[in-house]
């Protein structure tokens, strides 16, 4: 029996700490696009535009559901390159893009950059593609922990991406689709913010795709929204004979009762709850009801029991005295390990790519406490850098101020040459 698709939703937001949207998406079944841009002075978003507007241009032309997404992903970074080119204001602009395309029982899949595919099947999340950033490739070298990954400040670096180069390799791939499957497109504002347990958690508790749409990206800007989330979900299912009942779209096909609906938050924000989210305590049970006891027989009262002896304060005085004095000496050694990093600058990336000069050493510590800051933002997108290049650049290396400003200004003088 064939799949169709038989609910789909899609939505983007700006997040909390961006003025502009550069995502992109484009939802026509069986087409779904998600495009994420880059690029100074607003060409990220031209660059996305480009990508999805060549979705919705595209002609059967023949070949397989990879070929033809294959073939739509050439043209669009074709496009993007060429304007990139011609235009000065569009130098070094960008964009991620992911794509599905459903036929028969298959999805197809064309993929270039970070933005994500994800199925939803039997209450399971599973990611169908790979970044193409340089943390990732680190990752699968053995290099790089997902622990360490997490807080690396080299997660925003991609190594592949439409509009750089005028060809661009794309990943294609096709998996076999089951009645219940929801797909899952996301940029990396989305994955940047939720982990996936929290993603699955919000989708098994859903009533539709599109209240799922909303509270994962609810749920991405309540932790953050450090950039601009885009979610694009759609549905499959076996095609029906007119005539035959059909059940309403469940959770998680179980006979479970869907959890109910969490109240709004101040200032319309809805809070979403999941399954792992204890519910509030109930009223406190009731104690048991004892008899009485029978009034006692006249005889001596009982010896009285002596009062347990109070607990020396001492020892409690000690306990606290030690962890103030412990907090203490570990603020003491994050300050002066902070103004000690102050002597050294390494050369990064920003959230957008960008080539930028950090002062101090590429560390997190916890709470938050950063161990650099950002003293200079070049207009040189790190992507525009041959691999060999990028990869001696970004290495994290220490530097003084005099190397580090130089490695910048010859980087820029490269690029305008």
């Amino acid at each position: 029996m064939a799949l169709s698709i038989v609910e789909e939703a899609g939505l983007t937001d700006v997040g909390r700490q961006r003025h502009t949207n550069e995502d992109r998406y484009f939802e026509s079944a069986p087409l779904f696009a998600v495009a994420d841009g880059m690029g100074g002075a607003r060409a990220g978003e031209v660059a996305s535009q480009i990508a999805v507007d060549e979705f919705a241009e595209q002609t059967d032309s023949g070949g397989s559901p990879e070929e033809r997404l294959a073939t739509i992903v050439k043209a669009a970074n074709r496009k993007i390159y060429d304007l990139s080119q011609s235009n000065e204001s569009h130098a070094g602009m960008g964009t991620t893009l992911t794509a599905a395309l459903v036929h028969d029982q298959e999805v197809s899949l064309g993929h270039v950059g970070d933005s994500r595919a994800y199925r939803f099947r039997d209450d399971e999340l599973e990611r169908l593609t790979e970044d193409h950033s340089l943390v990732e490739e680190l990752m699968r070298m053995g290099k790089l922990s997902p622990e360490e990954a997490e807080s690396d400040p080299r997660r925003s670096i991609i190594t592949r991406a439409l509009g750089p180069e005028p060809d661009v390799e794309v990943e294609t791939f096709t998996y076999p689709a089951k009645d219940g499957d929801v797909y899952l497109l996301c940029s990396d504002g989305l994955t940047g913010m939720l982990p996936e347990e929290r993603m699955a958690e919000i989708l098994r508790a859903r009533s539709s795709l599109k209240q799922a749409a909303q509270a994962l990206v609810d749920d991405a800007n309540a932790r953050g929204g450090k950039d601009n989330i885009t979610v694009l979900l759609f549905k499959l299912a076996e095609e029906v004979k007119e005539g035959t009942d059909v059940e309403s779209d469940t959770l998680s096909g179980s006979d479970d009762p869907e959890p109910a609906a969490a109240p709004e938050a101040a200032g319309g924000d809805t809070v979403v709850l999941g399954r792992d989210e204890v519910e509030a305590e109930r009223a406190k049970a009731a104690t048991a009801t004892v008899a009485p006891p029978s009034p006692p027989e006249p005889q001596s009262p009982p010896p009285r029991r002596p009062e347990p002896p109070a607990r020396p304060r001492k020892r409690r005085s000690k306990i606290v005295l030690a962890v103030a004095l412990s907090l203490i000496v570990l603020i003491a050694a994050c300050v002066g390990l902070y103004e000690a990093s102050r002597q050294f600058y390494f050369v990064g990336t920003d959230k957008s790519g960008l080539i930028t000069l950090y002062r101090g050493v590429p560390y997190d510590l916890p709470l938050g406490i950063r161990l650099y800051s950002t003293q200079y933002e070049s207009t040189v997108p790190a992507i525009s850098l041959p691999t060999r290049q990028r990869k001696a650049v970004l290495n994290n290396r220490l530097r003084g101020r005099g190397d580090a400003v130089d490695l910048v200004r010859s980087l820029e003088r490269q690029q305008q040459g």
